[in-house]
């Protein structure tokens, strides 16, 4: 595996191309200070909202703004996670935040003036100037917020606090990312490591049990004595989304997320109830893992140690070549966007101490997404591939089939297209690996996808409600609630199956999305949804795959409950998550079957 002490030794074909957005660092400031004089003229269109075609061309102007602010936004961001906290990346990202509070103060007066108007009069508008109906669905959603406005003096102050959300994320990651030393991981008698966060999954993926328990007790260690710090952290972020809440006339932040996705607490509490009473499932497989690794014990640093024994390592290019075999039975047109992402340098693969760990992609209304890695050679990091793939796809049919307001879906939306690719790829993997190894390498991903996406994702995010509820009710979230209410689920979803070591329950503070707001169950609705999918599409079902590619081309003029009707799924039925739990079951068979 080779290795990178820093982002000047990575080659440039491994790099993202950013030249889409800004060709050099210089161009982004040019562009911050062309802007920032441009949004003053959104002050003569106070008072549009009486005016049919004055709000047109507000409409026209504001979404053409918001697009630009973005693309800085995005700029900014994924520069500072080349390398974390560099002074011009920072710079970059307070600028982008101080045109987003600008933006934001500018067009404050709009909502309130809009949720001002009668039914009769908001109708009106559409008929005054036909061209604004295809702002009509960015507008409803608007209106559809009647009973949560506020004034334009107090929509002001609130955007000054919204403006501080993400700091939280940022310092968190910063501490996990770049300020912590963890230290040097032995992996044989002449060979130290030093552990980062980008190596840390990895290291605890190897065959040599001493390795992955060094660098899950060194990790957590080191998390675990900033703790207070780290919950503190995101006591403040609870705090926030709980009082924003409050001011917009919600009765909490669940109610505030349900109602800005157009869903509701049945879907949640029918997901959490299918699998809490199933975690048998999830045990049953952990004995399973047990056995094939011949444990006498299963401890949760076995976790991550691949079943398979193969040693194979997979350069970049094969990585690329395998998603693009796998991706085949979703057609040619779909296969072709993918080309463009391996084409155009979309994916910044190599880590490097310093750099942002994990992998995302991020959209823009105007510009292609980028996806950023930690490539690691292996079968995960192909499965990476694979999944930020399908959300840089979906984004691109986005684009090229909505008007520019619509180009964004919701979560419990995006990660089916990204989940569906990790299931075609451990199929193919499973259908095509030279190896018995090889397909053991298949199974055990797609098996690790459940074991996250749906057991784990509604393991978090029921520890998520149980957070905002302890800041709603007036307590603060302390290192000693967080251990303890991390503790009690583990044990719940481990049984005795799973043995915790005394640093486990310090996992969640390296949980990101807790800095998301109610994102993680997405993961498990998503999940269930896309296996389902992609087992008619292996199947053989058209009827499935023409479905499945209207699906991906639908923007946020179309309501997230509705896009799943195209797929003529119900997500409050318990057949969708119990379904999801059979394909788990199954896949458990085979690996049960394939190893003994």
């Amino acid at each position: 595996m080779k290795q990178y002490k820093n982002r000047n030794e990575v080659e440039e074909k491994y790099k993202w191309d950013l030249s889409e957005y800004y060709k050099n660092d210089d161009e982004f400031f040019a562009s911050y200070k062309k802007l920032d004089k441009e949004l003053d003229i959104l002050k003569e269109y106070v008072g549009c909202t009486t005016d049919a075609d004055k709000l047109y061309e507000y409409l026209e102007k504001e979404t053409n703004f918001d697009a630009e602010i973005e693309k800085i936004y995005i700029y900014a961001a994924i520069r500072n996670d080349e390398v974390l906290g560099q002074e011009v990346p920072l710079d970059m990202l307070n600028k982008a935040s101080l045109l987003i509070t600008k933006f934001s103060n500018l067009t404050a007066f709009f909502n309130p003036e809009l949720l001002k108007l009668t039914s009769a009069s908001y109708e009106q508008l559409f008929t005054l100037n036909k061209k604004l109906k295809d702002y009509k669905p960015y507008l409803d959603d608007i209106y559809r917020y009647k009973d949560h406005v506020l004034n334009e003096e107090e929509e002001k102050i609130v955007t000054s606090l919204v403006s501080a959300t993400d700091d939280f994320s940022n310092i968190s990651s910063n501490l996990l990312n770049s300020e912590h030393d963890y230290g040097k991981v032995k992996i044989n008698d002449h060979e130290k490591v030093e552990l980062t966060t980008t190596n840390s999954r990895f290291l605890k993926t190897s065959k040599d049990r001493n390795v992955r328990k060094q660098a899950d007790t060194k990790l957590l260690k080191k998390a675990s004595e900033y703790a207070s710090t780290t919950a503190s952290l995101l006591n403040g972020y609870v705090k926030l989304k709980d009082t924003l809440s409050g001011i917009y006339h919600f009765n909490d932040s669940l109610e505030a997320k349900l109602f800005s996705n157009e869903l509701n607490v049945k879907i949640y509490d029918t997901l959490s109830k299918v699998v809490r009473e199933n975690v048998g499932s999830l045990q049953r497989y952990y004995k399973v893992r047990q056995k094939i690794l011949g444990l006498d014990e299963l401890y949760t640093y076995d976790l991550g140690t691949k079943l398979s024994n193969s040693t194979k390592e997979y350069s970049i290019e094969e990585a690329q070549q395998i998603v693009r075999e796998a991706l085949k039975p979703l057609g040619e047109d779909y296969l072709s966007k993918y080309d463009k992402i391996i084409k155009n340098r979309y994916i910044d693969y190599c880590q490097y101490k310093g750099k942002c760990s994990g992998g995302y992609s991020i959209s823009g209304h105007k510009t292609n997404s980028r996806i950023l890695m930690s490539y690691n050679y292996d079968f995960e990091s192909i499965s990476t591939i694979a999944h930020e793939a399908g959300h840089n796809i979906n984004h691109q049919y986005m684009n090229e089939n909505n008007l520019l307001p619509y180009r964004e879906n919701t979560s419990v939306n995006a990660e089916v297209t990204s989940l569906i690719n990790e299931c075609l790829l451990a199929s193919y993997m499973i259908k095509n690996g030279k190896t018995k190894e090889e397909k053991i390498l298949g199974l055990e991903n797609i098996i690790g996808v459940f074991e996250s996406n749906l057991f784990g994702a509604v393991r978090e995010g029921d520890m998520e409600r149980l957070m905002y509820e302890h800041v709603h009710n007036g307590n603060y979230l302390t290192k000693e609630f967080m251990y303890k209410i991390s503790k009690d689920s583990l044990k719940y979803y481990y049984g005795k199956q799973v043995k915790l070591t005394k640093y486990t329950p310090y996992k969640w503070i390296y949980r990101s999305h807790f800095y998301m707001n109610f994102y993680l169950y997405s993961y498990a609705i998503c999940i269930a949804v896309a296996s389902s999918l992609a087992k008619d599409i292996l199947d053989g079902k058209e009827e499935t795959l023409t479905k499945y590619l209207e699906y991906i081309k639908t923007g946020s003029n179309i309501k997230p409950l509705a896009t799943f009707k195209i797929l003529g799924i119900d997500l409050e039925e318990e057949s969708v998550y119990l379904n999801a739990i059979k394909y788990f079951d199954s896949l458990v068979d085979e690996l049960e079957e394939l190893t003994k």
